[in-house]
């Protein structure tokens, strides 16, 4: 069954707006995401990002929206507007956003400091459940990126696939425990029942 598109949001600890060049427009640059930085709780379980999970989605057609709304794009890597690569932090941007009333807007509301979050688009190809203690960690090891984000509002992340993903892994999980527990006690009434019929 195809995976469906789940979304994350990061606030933004480094996030600025420059020029390349004194005549040259201005550019918002940052990172839409952090790399083996845990989530909040989604459900039972934390999630981080792996490095390297963006590698084979670089090349896509990837946008840059406010608010995830496609009709404000702000750039568009196959318009050479968006620039998207992984660094030893995470997902790097670079935006040329357009000379619009809307993108002004935009680059202001991030100056000022009144959006600090940006938010990221995709869809889940690999990922893993691990313990951590008494924690389970999901790590997406590999996604599809759709867009990049800066958003107004922080909204609880769309977990239902992640769920859906971590309740897999735990029946799994479930079922192994049982067939191992299981199996021994089989081995052992299979052993006394052939030592009986030696005797």
């Amino acid at each position: 069954m195809e995976k469906k598109m789940e979304r994350r949001t990061f606030t933004l600890d480094e996030i600025r707006i420059d020029a390349a060049g004194d005549d040259k427009p201005l550019r918002i640059v940052g990172h839409a995401a952090v790399f083996d930085s845990l989530s909040d709780d989604l459900g039972g379980f934390r999630e981080k990002i792996a490095p390297g999970a963006f590698a084979k989605t670089l090349g896509g057609d990837v946008r840059a929206l406010f608010n995830h709304d496609p009709n404000f794009v702000l750039g568009r890597t196959r318009a050479k507007t968006l620039r998207i690569a992984e660094d030893a932090k995470g997902l790097a941007v670079e935006i040329d956003p357009p000379d619009t009333a809307m993108a002004q807007a935009v680059i202001e509301a991030l100056r000022r400091g009144d959006v600090s979050e940006m938010s990221f688009s995709f869809r889940t190809i690999k990922d893993s459940f691990d313990r951590d203690g008494d924690e389970i960690i999901r790590t997406l090891e590999e996604v599809e990126l759709f867009d990049v984000s800066p958003v107004t509002f922080s909204a609880y992340p769309q977990t239902d696939v992640a769920v859906r993903s971590f309740d897999a892994w735990r029946a799994n999980a479930e079922a192994e425990a049982a067939a191992s527990k299981t199996t021994p006690k089989r081995d052992m009434m299979r052993a006394r029942t052939m030592q009986a019929r030696a005797g």
